[in-house]
């Protein structure tokens, strides 16, 4: 990966983070000071957003991570595991935040349950890409083991000649 291309992709993903918290905030700020009767329980959702946009920052922090590795050619060992599979399971996570939202937001949907059918295929879509980060997993998985087969093998071969 190019020096450019880390770069963009840090911006991106410092742009994300910190409307992430900005979001956060302003949860946190409504939260405590909107007192709104609404139709829908607001503070409900609000702490779900608040817990959502979590899960995005720390898929965003083990994105970083492994950018960083990208970068510095360690990315084939097993210590991309442990970000992988945070990542996974932070997109899980929201996957079911957004289900809960789906059943909060379901009951104010009587008159046209499409919406509330339309949002819980949004959360399965979620899913799907938890399953095509761990299908990408288990790419790098084959290629960690490749990485270690062709260093023994090289190994071998250095004490040969």
């Amino acid at each position: 990966m190019g020096k450019l291309t880390v770069g963009a992709l840090r911006v991106v993903l410092m742009v994300v983070f910190a409307g992430t918290v900005l979001i956060q905030a302003g949860m946190v700020w409504a939260l405590f000071t909107d007192r709104e009767d609404g139709s829908l329980p607001l503070p409900a959702l609000r702490v779900i957003t608040i817990v959502g946009m979590l899960t995005i920052q720390v898929a965003l922090v083990c994105i970083w991570r492994l950018v960083s590795m990208v970068r510095r050619g360690t990315v084939f060992s097993h210590a991309a595991f442990r970000y992988v599979d945070i990542v996974i399971g932070t997109i899980v996570a929201a996957a079911i935040l957004w289900f809960v939202v789906t059943g909060v937001n379901a009951p104010s949907q009587t008159a046209d349950p499409g919406v509330t059918v339309i949002m819980a295929g949004i959360g399965v879509a979620i899913l799907g890409i938890a399953l095509l980060v761990l299908v990408l997993r288990m790419l790098l998985a084959q290629a960690v083991a490749r990485d270690l087969e062709a260093t023994q093998l090289r190994a071998e071969m250095d004490e040969v000649i």
